[in-house]
């Protein structure tokens, strides 16, 4: 861009000035040794560098090794044992992941096939139009490994969506069967909750699966309990991580 290390200097004094902290400030023999190689920025420094040079912060955070982008995928692994919302943050909107952009002709929702049947063309689609691709303006939901609240209707590990536009908790008659019934993601004190629900007047009760072998649990609506939102989805394993899946190599016995 035609900055001089000398501009840079005086510019993060600029900025070191206005944000009240020296941390912000790059000296020009910094500069020069970053630039060999050297010391690693701060924080404030890439802040800094960011305003200067006109670079995306969380690219500039890339280059020395910090993948933002990878949070999510380390939050997955990481199996907290309660329940709670899920952040699925877009750090970088520029960014392209590969995306059907178009879908074969005549296939039918109804079967179930491969994605990859469905899909007639594949394309990188930005992630920031991705992320506004979520028409339902839905939250995200963690199941804790110890909530088996609505296990094994909803097991411990699941992930969910959930439609943070409805707060209200139906009567029974609003449903016929247990899969009809709503599931809600209520926040308790202590964290987070996904459970059915029943409303009588300012007490909200948690209601489990009867397989759950979980118990009730009552709340003050409003003051102690607040719903989050309806379930409407539901990601979740068919084999629990800690169940053993057999040797599918190991040949089978011969007939005789």
């Amino acid at each position: 861009m035609g900055i001089s290390l000398r501009q840079v200097e005086k510019y993060s004094g600029q900025i070191a000035k206005t944000e009240g902290s020296p941390k912000f400030y790059i000296s020009n023999s910094w500069l020069s040794q970053m630039e060999a190689m050297g010391p690693v920025p701060s924080v404030e420094k890439l802040f800094s560098l960011s305003v200067i040079y006109r670079i995306n912060f969380v690219e500039l955070l890339s280059l020395f090794g910090i993948d933002l982008e990878r949070i999510g995928l380390h939050q997955v692994e990481l199996r907290l044992p309660k329940t709670h919302l899920a952040s699925l943050e877009v750090y970088n909107e520029h960014r392209t992941m590969t995306f059907p952009v178009r879908l074969r002709k005549g296939f039918k929702l109804e079967k179930t096939t491969l994605l990859s049947r469905m899909v007639r063309i594949w394309g990188e689609v930005p992630m920031s139009v991705i992320r506004h691709l979520d028409i339902r303006h839905s939250l995200y939901g963690y199941v804790g490994l110890r909530d088996h609240t609505m296990d094994p209707l909803i097991p411990s590990g699941s992930f969910v969506q959930i439609d943070n536009r409805v707060h209200e908790v139906l009567r029974p008659s609003s449903w016929r069967t247990e899969l009809d019934r709503p599931i809600y993601f209520v926040k308790i004190p202590g964290g987070y909750a996904c459970s059915w629900c029943e409303l009588k007047r300012n007490q909200l009760t948690l209601v489990p699966h009867p397989l759950s072998r979980s118990r009730l649990r009552h709340f003050e609506y409003a003051r102690e309990a607040e719903i989050i939102g309806r379930v409407t989805g539901i990601a979740m394993r068919i084999v629990r991580p800690e169940e053993q899946i057999p040797d599918v190599s190991a040949k089978s016995p011969k007939r005789s």
